[in-house]
């Protein structure tokens, strides 16, 4: 069964507002952590790591997040062609 509309804007709001935040100092943690065991890689190995992280939170997520800054499709429509 597919999420209305309102239900897929409450999750994303509740995933920005405490789940982005909650992701985001687990991988800091992480990178901290696997940075520490390697011993200070390159730059660009750095910045790849931090790069993947920024956006792998997104695949899993992005069917809540499709659509939700449009128009809410299940509202009625008052539309008078009169």
């Amino acid at each position: 069964m597919a999420m209305t509309y309102k239900a897929r804007r409450r999750w994303a709001i509740l995933i920005l507002v405490v789940g982005l935040p909650i992701y985001m100092l687990v991988a800091s943690v992480v990178a901290t952590s696997v940075l520490n065991w390697l011993g200070r890689p390159s730059i660009l190995l750095e910045l790849l790591m931090y790069t993947a992280f920024g956006v792998l939170w997104i695949f899993p997520l992005k069917s809540i997040f499709m659509g939700v800054g449009q128009a809410d499709p299940d509202a009625e429509q008052n539309d008078d062609a009169s």
